[in-house]
């Protein structure tokens, strides 16, 4: 993610999936013991303190805020914790960065043995597991003191901190799928745009073609495949579950069209076969290919190149707009022995970090909040105001306990049909098959 220099980024994501929201669930759960009706700490639920952070007049206290931004937003963040320590005498934050599969791992062992942090971030889509495993604590008191309400967020966004009617995560921001392309490789195709529908799309790949760039769009088999899928599979009408998340449902004709899609761009010639992990973004780098789609976060290390590029939101392929995005959450970890004052003092980090995301929005984000969103400040910010664009059609994996397992099994099917091993059909229903299975376990494993 934005988080991490663009290889190191990609491959700790990767480690990321299979610890943290894969094999890395047993270990939360041999960590956190007990039963999943039981907490990690063994402890209840912390009694609400204060003000549900609007301010903080207790004793001096020092929080500790963990968190995964490694690479170049790092240094964004912890300007942003020093302001807030100057601002803030009595509370002293100390920001603790580590790479985010060691993150998952380590937070609820901390917690469960009492040493955890005060605070954190964490990706939308591991919140339910969090939540489900006690390691954070609700937040509802914090949205209602102050005043935060949907109508200040995209409610896609503002929903996904949602877990059994309770609020566990503030949403700091969204950082969404975007188009890439090479102007200056347009411009030799006589292009004056991006394509933006599947008509001028495929017009425009045969225009590149004519101009020498005959391989104009590299198709990866890893990352960021997964993430074009869920985008397509979106945009052709389709969705990752049922409506109860029991039972994976990509291996519909919308998943299956959308896997032929990404497939027949090596098929007819665009991309090579067997591209290698991190080569379609190397690729465009080295202007080989004109067009690339990944997150956000590539405008910061673009932005470092001579590369002629720009950014658009996702072409629509398919019958409607989507595109897939993550988010980052603002959380308080559940503490064996809370403290009245940490915690008044964190919900008031919490929200001064939420109301300063304008600061973060410059690291290479879409701030969650639409009045920070909305701001002249925020808009001077090209390509993060362009991708905002799509704020309204982002969509994310479901709020469930373990779900990352599931989301393993569709991503190893997109490689498999990318790479021509399966079809497309065959290699989503094998996925599919195998998630259902792991989609009831977790049901048992997690008391769902």
């Amino acid at each position: 993610m934005a988080d991490e220099l663009p290889f190191e980024r990609k491959q700790s994501r990767r480690r990321f999936v299979m610890t943290a929201a894969g094999a890395g669930a047993s270990l939360w759960l041999a960590g956190c013991g007990g039963s999943s009706s039981e907490d990690a700490t063994g402890g209840g639920d912390e009694t609400t303190a204060g003000d549900g952070g609007k301010t903080y007049t207790g004793p001096k206290v020092d929080l500790a805020f963990w968190n995964g931004f490694t690479g170049g937003d790092g240094p964004f963040m912890r300007d942003m914790v020093t302001k807030f320590n100057t601002e803030n005498e009595n509370i002293k934050v100390k920001m603790i960065v580590q790479q985010w599969a060691d993150y998952y791992q380590k937070v609820p062992t901390a917690v469960a043995s009492g040493r955890g942090p005060d605070v954190g971030v964490m990706h939308v889509d591991t919140l339910a597991t969090n939540a489900a495993r006690n390691v954070i604590v609700p937040l509802d008191d914090v949205a209602t003191s102050l005043q935060l309400q949907q109508d200040d967020f995209a409610e896609t966004i503002w929903n996904a901190g949602i877990y059994k009617d309770q609020r566990f995560g503030i949403p700091l921001d969204m950082h969404p799928l975007g188009f890439y392309y090479n102007t200056a490789h347009l411009e030799k195709a006589g292009l004056s745009e991006a394509p933006m529908t599947r008509e001028a799309h495929d017009e425009a790949l045969e225009k590149l073609k004519g101009a020498g760039y005959d391989k104009a769009f590299w198709q990866s088999s890893t990352w960021p495949a997964h993430l074009m899928f869920m985008s397509l599979l979106w945009q052709f009408g389709g969705d990752l579950y049922n409506e109860d998340a029991s039972q994976a449902a990509w291996d519909s004709d919308a998943g299956v069209e959308a896997l032929t899609w990404q497939r027949s761009l090596v098929e007819d010639g665009y991309s090579p076969p067997n591209v290698a992990s991190d080569a379609d973004y190397i690729a465009f780098k080295n202007e080989k290919n004109s067009f690339h789609w990944d997150g956000i976060w590539q405008t910061q290390d673009l932005a470092k190149t001579s590369v002629p590029w720009a950014v658009a939101p996702l072409p629509q392929i398919g019958t409607q707009k989507a595109a897939w995005a993550g988010s980052h959450n603002l959380v308080i970890m559940r503490q064996k022995n809370p403290d009245e004052n940490k915690l008044q003092a964190s919900k008031v980090f919490l929200n001064w970090i939420s109301e300063h995301s304008i600061d973060w929005a410059k690291a290479g984000q879409v701030p969650a909040r639409n009045s920070v969103r909305e701001s002249a400040e925020f808009q001077g910010l090209k390509n993060q105001s362009i991708l905002a664009e799509q704020i309204d059609v982002v969509r994310f994996p479901p709020a469930v306990p373990g779900i990352g397992d599931a989301q393993a099994e569709m991503e190893q099917a997109v490689n498999r049909a990318v790479l021509g091993k399966q079809s497309p059909k065959e290699s989503l229903a094998q996925a599919a098959s195998k998630a259902n299975k792991l989609l009831e376990e977790n049901k048992k494993k997690y008391g769902a």
